[in-house]
């Protein structure tokens, strides 16, 4: 069994930076692809970024591209979504997921699900 469990979420002002972290338990961390999700008030989920089970191939949704970063700590059973340049329609629960393979994973398929954490970006 894999549990997640994310952290870092909170309010800023749009333009800032915040980094989610997501632990995971477990010793077969290293063998699940990885990504972040998020789900905005009155909207479906959707997908934000993911990295495979050797930290390469990171994914990135249009939106956040050059402006959030995906990485991973196996040795920490840790994935990070270092986020910057936030903006108010970032606005939105983040989840952790993980799984295999990747491309399913990155449909929303994923094995296992963290609970949430809320980021918000005021104006």
């Amino acid at each position: 069994q894999v549990q997640l469990v994310e952290s870092g979420g909170g309010l800023v002002q749009a333009g800032g930076s915040l980094r989610l972290s997501c632990a995971a338990s477990g010793r077969t961390f290293s063998t699940q692809a990885m990504a972040w999700f998020r789900q905005a008030p009155g909207k479906e989920r959707e997908f934000v970024a993911g990295i495979n089970w050797s930290g390469s191939n990171p994914i990135y949704a249009e939106s956040v591209k050059g402006r959030f970063t995906i990485s991973r700590d196996n040795d920490r059973n840790s994935v990070y979504l270092q986020m910057n340049s936030l903006k108010p329609e970032d606005t939105a629960v983040y989840y952790c997921a993980a799984g295999s393979p990747y491309s399913a994973v990155r449909a929303g398929g994923a094995d296992y699900w963290g609970t949430g954490t809320l980021v918000t970006v005021s104006s």
